[in-house]
């Protein structure tokens, strides 16, 4: 999926070049938060785990949930990504961090979950993590 998303001139950062394979969620969310990163993840319930939502509140992450229902393909979520890019985009522009949002398989963007806080500065690329059982890689916008 990466690659996919580069070929469109997206900045993609893979979280293994980061950080270890097996790094808690808390630390690789503060991580993303840091560098002003957007979270891209298929984990829908890292929104309701504690430790999880207070590192995305304090951390002032954007993150987006692929709704990816079984095993997809890197490049059936791929796509879906750039069906909602243009929604990803605005919603990011406009929506104060930190936020969990869903990105469904038409390319629909939901806020799920809160939203609030002082606008800071744009985001400088995406963190891709877990999206596809085969690619560990978190993205960055």
């Amino acid at each position: 999926m990466a690659g996919i998303l580069r070929g469109v001139d997206l900045k993609i950062e893979v979280h293994d070049q980061h950080l270890a394979q097996d790094a808690p969620d808390p630390e690789w969310l503060a991580f993303a938060g840091k560098n002003n990163w957007i979270v891209i993840t298929r984990d829908e319930r890292i929104r309701y785990r504690v430790a999880e939502e207070q590192a995305i509140r304090r951390a002032k992450v954007r993150a987006f949930v692929l709704a990816a229902q079984g095993n997809l393909r890197a490049e059936t979520l791929a796509e879906n990504f750039l069906k909602a890019l243009s929604k990803i985009r605005r919603l990011v522009e406009k929506e104060n961090p930190p936020f969990v949002a869903k990105i469904s398989r038409a390319g629909d963007v939901t806020v799920l979950a809160f939203s609030s806080g002082k606008r800071i500065t744009l985001p400088t690329g995406f963190l891709l993590r877990q999206v596809h059982r085969r690619e560990r890689a978190r993205i960055c916008l």
